[in-house]
């Protein structure tokens, strides 16, 4: 899986490097490239924003340096181009299949009040959003949709650890417990101690149900 990630920012992204995506990358199981979008301005001050025409408030990228950043990486339009935007369809751990099944996907980071709309016209294969929120820009789900891609990478995980975890099966994760069995009074529930594997998958199963229909029970309406 190849992931390129255009900013004007890339100094951002550390969190990429380090932990389980920076082992991934290391190992060459995932590779993230970051491209900076100032490097392909043609401005002389490297002027990748200007005044939105008809006025109003702030700045939009401009679109060459977008333009001259994509065709870079991306010259022949290979890879699937991904502008994260608020008014793209919204991001769960449904799209991760599809997303992954691309190989290549370019993610553009936009900026300010955005990206001139030429370049989504003319450049990009759809648009991505988190949610039902606005940020500073797009870096932030960059580094979410490349953390969730390279976890879908083989030997980046732990055997069973993608298929034992919330939103797989339309349901929440069970509660989890490690060492002490007994801490500030609490006690692990007596099933996880038992050595029954199946009540202790029985148990699992009947909690991940219950928070399910306590704090999601659209997932439940959604699996029927």
């Amino acid at each position: 899986m190849k992931i390129d990630i255009l900013t004007l920012f890339p100094e951002m992204f550390v969190p990429l490097r380090e932990s389980i995506i920076g082992r991934a990358v290391k190992e060459n199981k995932i590779e993230i490239n970051l491209v900076n979008i100032r490097d392909f301005s043609i401005d002389k001050h490297k002027k990748c924003d200007d005044y939105p025409f008809g006025g109003g408030a702030g700045m939009v990228m401009m679109p060459q340096p977008l333009a001259s950043a994509i065709e870079a990486v991306d010259a022949e339009h290979r890879a699937r181009r991904i502008y994260l935007s608020p008014k793209g369809e919204r991001f769960t751990q449904k799209v991760l299949p599809r997303l992954e099944s691309y190989g290549h996907i370019v993610l553009v980071c936009g900026h300010y009040e955005g990206i001139d709309q030429r370049v989504i016209d003319l450049y990009i294969d759809e648009e991505i959003s988190l949610g039902d929120f606005v940020l500073t820009g797009g870096e932030l789900p960059a580094m979410v949709i490349a953390d969730c891609l390279a976890r879908f990478q083989g030997g980046v995980l732990s055997e069973g650890s993608l298929t034992d975890e919330s939103f797989t099966g339309g349901l929440l994760e069970y509660p989890q417990y490690t060492r002490p069995q007994v801490f500030k009074g609490l006690s692990v529930p007596e099933v996880l101690v038992s050595g029954d594997h199946a009540r202790v998958d029985a148990w699992r199963k009947e909690q991940a149900i219950k928070l399910t229909k306590e704090r999601r029970p659209d997932l439940l309406e959604e699996g029927k």
